[in-house]
């Protein structure tokens, strides 16, 4: 089996689908293994490493993703979709209930697509996507405070405050991975942490595990906005699997906020959890409205590569070991969250919650393979 790893071309995507080590893996079982060149040079991953790792390195993408399994980190891009195929498996984060234009070319183009994000265990986690929410959820804190400080705009406040002075109050929305990390680093840093999901038993884990230093609250519509309205950061990480996130910020909760605090939306990749969103980028990374600084960067990971490639292989080399040396029908009976994490296949949607967020027509994987 033929395994590329092409260069990512997201704009300040650093990161690459694989390290030397996965590579290595790779090799032992037979695969070669194309290695777009200087793929890994964002991530601080030279050349020689991955060709020491017995990775062939290849100048021409076209050749890359002529392989049988392309392993990537973001979506395709436009410009990408040319070397999309109907005998070829793309493994990477999708997000298509965001990105409708990339399914229409994965459904032309035929293609055997398996999202990251929508690989499901039977304990429905979410094994391939936890790792980059651990990441964006530590991240989200610190570029709160960041985008916090005068200079960049904020309120200038220090997220601990200081002796005799009120730290920040951190309001986190969602208490799945990205958020019980967030709040986690949050009151690591001393802030004042509230933590609001629907989740009460996920609520009893935090609170049992923290034991008062993250205060939890049961979320309605109402407690949301009395929470954001006192908030100095907000940090949204509400996730629907597959699906587009809710909305559960409004345009008349950011009114009542504070001026120039600060909105971090770490669901933006799911289409946003908070009212008004738009996706920025690590270049341009907010914008404001309703004298409320807004971030919404759809790839944070991205902007730590190296901590998020490592990660990354971690949690998906398992599933790429058995993708490339086992037939797919074969891999999907023994890993059946495989088949969820199936988004098309031969023209066809196979999940049924990302067909439903992008309205197009669900076909059950079984039937397809």
């Amino acid at each position: 089996m033929k395994i590329g790893v092409p260069r990512e071309i997201k704009t300040d995507e650093h990161r690459v689908a694989i390290t030397p080590d996965g590579v290595h893996e790779l090799v032992r079982h037979g695969c070669d293994v194309l290695v777009e060149v200087d793929a890994g040079e964002g991530s601080s991953i030279r050349n020689i490493d991955f060709e020491l790792a017995g990775a062939q390195l290849v100048s021409d993408s076209a050749e890359v993703w002529g392989a049988d399994i392309v392993l990537k980190v973001k979506e395709p891009q436009s410009r990408e979709f040319a070397y999309l195929r109907a005998d070829q498996i793309l493994f990477t984060y999708l997000h298509l209930a965001a990105y409708p234009d990339v399914a229409d070319a994965l459904l032309a183009a035929g293609t055997t697509a398996i999202a990251y994000e929508t690989v499901q265990l039977d304990d429905r986690s979410l094994p391939l996507l936890a790792p980059m929410s651990e990441v964006a959820g530590r991240m989200a804190t610190q570029v709160g405070a960041h985008f916090l400080e005068r200079r960049h705009g904020g309120r200038g406040i220090l997220l601990g405050g200081a002796p005799g002075v009120r730290p920040a109050r951190v309001v986190v929305i969602g208490a799945g991975n990205v958020g019980w990390n967030a709040a986690w680093i949050a009151q690591g840093m001393e802030a004042e942490v509230l933590l609001l999901d629907r989740n009460l038993d996920r609520l009893r884990f935090v609170d049992q595990i923290h034991k008062g230093r993250i205060m939890t609250l049961a979320s309605n519509t109402a407690a949301v906005g009395r929470a954001v309205a006192d908030a100095d950061l907000v940090i949204g990480a509400v996730l629907v699997p597959g699906g587009r996130a809710p909305k559960v910020v409004t345009d008349d909760m950011i009114q009542s906020m504070k001026p120039r605090a600060v909105m971090v939306d770490v669901a933006i990749d799911q289409g946003g959890c908070i009212e008004g969103m738009h996706e920025t980028t690590h270049r341009d990374p907010v914008f404001e409205r309703h004298g409320v600084l807004h971030y919404a960067v759809g790839n944070m990971p991205g902007a730590v590569p190296h901590t998020s490639t490592y990660a990354l292989t971690n949690a998906t080399l398992p599933y790429v070991v058995d993708l490339a040396t086992e037939d797919l029908a074969a891999v999907v009976r023994r890993h059946p969250a495989l088949g969820t994490g199936m988004n098309t296949r031969g023209g066809h949607m196979t999940n049924r919650v990302v067909a439903d967020a992008i309205a197009r027509q669900f076909v059950p994987f079984g039937e397809l393979i």
